[in-house]
C-alpha cells in the first residue's frame, strides 16, 4: 500500500498493511530544511518542502498543512506577533473582539484573498497535491469553534463570556463556524484529504459548558466537511478525559488523545469503531526517552486502542527530538504489520 492508501484505508475502517504513522511536526519540519520558523508560517514553498522531507525521513504516512492557530485572525486583522523562529502568536491584551460590538461588523475573510495567509495554507494543499498528492495522505487545519474564539476574543476573557454573556459566544461561533468551513471546503478543493481541527481551548471548560455551547458548532463543522467530501482529524491538546464521550459522538475520522487521556479510557468511551491517534508524552516520551521505550509505549497504546488507531504522539513532536526517537514510531508500525 502507499502511504495514502493506507490512511484513508484506515480512516475508512478497511485492511491495512501496517498501521498509519501520522505525528504531528512543524518546527521539527522547519529545522528539515534549514529554515526559521517565520519562513515556515509565512511561505507555502518552505512548508511543502519541510513537511515532505519530514515524512520521507521518518516514514510518515502524510503531510500536513498545519503551522500555527493564527492564520484566519491573522486575514481578519488581529493583531498577531511573528517571531524569527518560533510560532506567531495573538496578542492576549490587544485582541480584535476586546470590544464585543465589533463582532457585528466583521465578515469572513475570502479565503482566496491574494497575499492572504488562509491562502498561503490553500497553495500548500495544491502544491501537495501536485507533488505527492498519490504517495502521501495530505492534511489541511482549521480552528475550531472555541479555540478561534480565544484567538479573537482572548482566552481568559473567552471563558468569562461562557457565564457573562452566552448570546455572544453562540453569534461568535456562527460566525467562526461560517468562516472555518469556507476555509476547509476551499483547502479540500485544492487537494486535501482529511482536515486536521484544532480545538485546544475546549480541554478548559467543563463537560456542561462543552455539550451546551461547543459540541453543537463542532459537530456542524464535522458534518459540513463530510459533505465537501473531507475527513476530519480531531485535535484537542489536553485533558479531555471529561468529554471524551460527546468527541466520539462527533463522527469524526480520527480523534487525537493527548498523553494525559488514557488511550483504554477513550476507546471505552467512544466505543470500537473510532479511529484513535496518540498518546505519547511528546516531551518525556518521545523527545526525552529512548528508541526502545517509545516502541513499548506505541505497543502498549495499540493494545488498548485495538485495530483502530493511528501512530503519533499526543501532540507536536518537539525540534530537537533525536532522530532515533522519532525513527522509532515508524519502526514500531513496520513491526505491528497487519495491525
Amino acid at each position: 500500500m502507499t502511504p495514502r492508501e493506507r490512511v484513508l484505508a484506515k480512516l475508512a475502517g478497511e485492511p491495512v498493511d501496517r498501521p498509519p504513522v501520522m505525528a504531528i511536526t512543524m518546527m521539527l519540519a522547519a529545522d528539515m530544511v534549514g529554515r526559521p520558523y517565520r519562513d515556515y508560517v509565512t511561505d507555502w514553498r518552505v512548508l511543502v518542502a519541510g513537511q515532505l522531507a519530514t515524512a520521507e525521513r521518518y516514514g510518515l504516512d502524510y503531510v500536513s498543512c498545519i503551522s500555527d492557530p493564527t492564520r484566519e485572525a491573522c486575514d481578519l486583522g488581529a493583531p498577531i506577533s511573528f517571531f524569527d523562529d518560533l510560532p506567531p502568536a495573538v496578542q492576549e491584551d490587544n485582541t480584535l473582539l476586546a470590544d464585543k460590538a465589533h463582532l457585528a461588523h466583521l465578515s469572513p475573510p475570502d479565503p482566496h484573498a491574494a497575499g492572504s495567509r488562509m491562502l498561503d495554507r490553500i497553495q500548500a494543499a495544491a502544491a501537495f497535491k501536485e507533488r505527492a498528492g498519490d504517495a502521501y495522505a495530505i492534511e489541511g487545519w482549521i480552528e475550531g469553534p472555541c479555540a478561534e474564539g480565544a484567538d479573537l476574543r482572548g482566552l481568559n476573557t473567552l471563558m468569562l463570556d461562557f457565564f457573562d454573556d452566552p448570546p455572544f459566544i453562540r453569534d461568535l461561533f456562527e460566525f467562526v463556524i461560517a468562516m472555518e468551513l469556507e476555509f476547509a471546503r476551499a483547502q479540500i478543493a485544492a487537494g486535501c484529504d482529511l482536515i486536521g481541527c484544532g480545538d485546544a481551548a475546549a480541554s478548559l471548560i467543563g463537560p456542561q459548558l462543552y455539550e451546551e455551547f461547543v459540541w453543537p458548532y463542532e459537530k456542524r463543522l464535522v458534518d459540513g466537511i463530510h459533505e465537501a467530501g473531507g475527513r476530519v482529524r480531531l485535535h484537542i491538546c489536553g485533558n479531555t478525559r471529561a468529554i471524551l464521550e460527546p468527541i466520539g459522538r462527533l463522527g469524526c475520522a480520527m480523534v487525537d488523545l493527548d498523553h494525559m487521556v488514557p488511550v483504554a479510557e477513550a476507546r471505552a468511551a467512544m466505543g470500537p469503531a473510532q479511529v484513535l491517534c496518540g498518546n505519547l508524552d511528546p516531551v518525556h516520551t518521545v523527545r526525552g526517552g529512548t528508541p526502545d521505550g517509545i516502541r513499548e509505549a506505541l505497543a502498549r497504546c495499540h493494545a488498548d486502542a485495538g485495530e483502530a488507531y493511528i501512530i503519533g504522539a499526543g501532540c507536536e513532536v518537539v525540534r530537537d527530538t533525536p532522530p532515533e526517537n522519532v525513527l522509532a514510531m515508524a519502526e514500531y508500525a513496520r513491526a505491528a504489520a497487519g495491525g
